[in-house]
């Protein structure tokens, strides 16, 4: 029941709207912000090629055909790129849905991310924990001193998944937004839309006894989400540059 990491198939989100800092990117949606020369999803592509991954899906909405563009003008050394756009806004689990039926293939494993924040996970350790057949999926959480911009998680003596807490002050777990998901798992969406990953797909797995196990990491994160994160993306993009597969 192992997963090996060059058959796992990416899925990158980045449909939103970016409302926090759509004003400070006129005409650019949110992951596409110029970071460092580059668009910060192009960013979060090479880090993904340079941990090995072959195939990456990039789910589109707001402004989809800048980043479709972009890829197209400017292909990823060692990675296959295809973009997905919604024609409707269908939520984080409707996104990826529509992406992988759209896109095709069954790969063993399905590897979600956000386009717009990036943890510098080491995805074989990610893969890891599916050489337990117990285990359905993977769900990467980051430590943070001060948790209180996100929701934590809650987790049992095993590091299995129990819920996601809301926003609290203090030290904590968050969710990276970083996902490995059984092939299986497609099967097992709810089916409606729009479709949220954190409130309505994990949350029911869970209720079904579906285990999802957590693998927590330090390693240096970002969310360009706020006006507040986004001018630090230069820095952390230069700082960590032996991250990504250059070139």
């Amino acid at each position: 029941m192992s997963v090996a990491l060059n058959q796992v198939a990416a899925v990158v989100l980045a449909g939103g709207f970016g409302t926090r800092v759509q004003h400070l990117l006129p005409g650019v949606p949110k992951p596409m912000a110029p970071v460092a020369g580059k668009p910060f999803l192009a960013w979060v592509v090479r880090y993904l090629a340079k941990q090995g991954i072959r195939r990456a899906i990039i789910s589109t909405g707001y402004l989809a055909e800048v980043v479709e563009q972009h890829f197209r003008d400017h292909p990823v050394p060692g990675i296959q790129v295809e973009c997905v756009a919604e024609a409707a806004p269908l939520g984080t689990g409707g996104g990826v849905l529509h992406a992988v039926h759209t896109a095709g293939g069954e790969p063993p494993g399905w590897l979600v991310m956000n386009g717009d924040s990036l943890a510098f996970a080491d995805l074989a350790a990610v893969v890891a924990p599916l050489a337990d057949a117990a285990n359905s999926g993977v769900i990467v959480g980051r430590f943070m001193p001060d948790a209180s911009r996100y929701g934590t998680l809650k987790t049992g003596p095993a590091g299995e998944l129990l819920r996601f807490e809301e926003k609290r002050p203090g030290s904590g777990v968050i969710n990276s937004g970083i996902y490995l998901l059984r092939n299986a798992l497609i099967q097992e969406f709810p089916n409606h839309t729009p479709l949220s990953l954190e409130k309505d797909v994990f949350t029911t797995w869970l209720e079904r006894g579906i285990r999802l196990q957590t693998v927590v990491t330090e390693a240096p994160f970002l969310d360009i989400g706020t006006p507040e994160s986004l001018p630090q993306a230069e820095a952390f993009i230069r700082e960590n540059a032996g991250e990504f597969v250059l070139g």
